[in-house]
Parts: structure tokens; C-alpha cells; sequence
């Protein structure tokens, strides 16, 4: 042989050491790294029940405050409502008594011509007055309560009398001492009635 060809055998050997052999996998080893994405995708999928669970948690709470707000809000708007409706209300009974003076006030205007005719501007000057009070009750919805003639209810009138009438059935009003309202269906003064036996 000669000294080349010694030379590429020692060269080939040496070539044949530096190249790093592959390394050969076992089946076990081969089996843990395939379990690994299957372990992983385990649990993800775990990490995913878990947040739509929270997800579903959150969305349940959103909801009962969503819904615990709404009654809140329909709650306070009844109170506003029957505040302003109570302010009302006093405020009428504080305005009756105007009312029940302004009619005393015509009903004992003067009847003989020479006071009228002197009088006359005041009377009509009431008689604006009470139109304009009526007016006024009327459209906050208040209306009187139609007492003469009928019977006697207790839920709209108070008795304050009895007399005896010859013509009426018992328990008749006869007369109204003082007119009885209502605003809307609630009675905010009775009617004071004196009624036959």
C-alpha cells in the first residue's frame, strides 16, 4: 500500500469517528414524549372546563345584579310616585276648606236687589274664584261626592244627623252639610251628611 492510500483509510476512520452516530430512541422513550401532548391537551381541556365554569359564574352574578338593580329601580319609582301623589293629596285637604268658603261665601250672597246690585262685582269676583278652584281640582283629577237623594254609604259619607223626613226611606241623605272628594277612586274627605230615620 502506499502512503496515500494509508492516508485516506486513517482520514476515513477519523471522518467516520467525528460523524456523531444517531441516536437510536427507545420504545419507552418514544411512549413518554408522545404522552406528553396527550397530558397537555388533558389539560387544557381541564384549564377550559375550569374558565367556563368562571365564565358561567360571572354571568349568573352579572345577571342577579342586573336583575336586583332593575327591582331596585322599579322599587324607588313606586315610592316617587306615591310621594308625589301623597304631596298631592295634602295638599288638596290643606285646599278643601278654601273651597267649602268660597261656596258659604255665594250661597249667603245678598238676595234683596239693592245690596246685589252693590255687591255685584264681588260676587263675581268669588264666582271667578270658585270656577277657577274648580277648574284647578278637576284637573288633578278630584271630583265631589254626590250625596243628596242617595243612601247613606259609609264608605263616602259620615252621618252627622238624623232626622226624621216623612217623604224619605231611611238611611236617605237629606242634606249636605259638607261636600265629600275623591281623588281618582280614594276618598280624601268624607261627605258630613244628616240623613232620615
Amino acid at each position: 500500500m502506499t502512503k496515500n492510500a494509508t492516508n485516506e483509510t486513517v482520514s476515513n476512520k477519523e471522518n467516520q469517528e467525528t460523524v456523531a452516530p444517531e441516536e437510536v430512541t427507545s420504545p419507552e422513550q418514544s411512549a413518554d414524549e408522545s404522552d406528553l401532548p396527550v397530558d397537555r391537551v388533558a389539560e387544557l381541556e381541564a384549564e377550559l372546563v375550569r374558565q367556563q365554569e368562571q365564565v358561567n359564574k360571572f354571568r349568573d352574578e352579572l345577571l342577579r345584579r342586573a336583575a336586583d338593580f332593575e327591582n331596585f329601580r322599579k322599587q324607588k319609582e313606586r315610592e316617587s310616585m306615591m310621594a308625589s301623589s301623597r304631596a298631592l293629596e295634602n295638599i288638596i285637604r290643606e285646599l278643601l276648606p278654601v273651597v267649602d268658603d268660597v261656596k258659604r261665601v255665594l250661597a249667603h250672597a245678598p238676595s234683596n236687589t239693592e245690596a246685589a246690585s252693590e255687591a255685584a262685582p264681588y260676587i263675581a269676583g268669588v264666582e271667578l274664584v270658585r270656577k277657577s278652584l274648580d277648574r284647578w281640582l278637576e284637573q288633578k283629577g278630584v271630583k265631589a261626592i254626590e250625596s243628596i237623594g242617595g243612601k247613606l254609604d259609609v264608605n263616602f259619607h259620615e252621618a252627622i244627623s238624623q232626622i226624621d223626613h216623612p217623604e224619605a226611606e231611611p238611611d236617605t241623605i237629606i242634606e249636605e252639610y259638607q261636600t265629600g272628594y275623591l281623588l281618582g277612586e280614594k276618598v280624601i274627605r268624607h261627605a258630613k251628611v244628616i240623613v232620615a230615620r
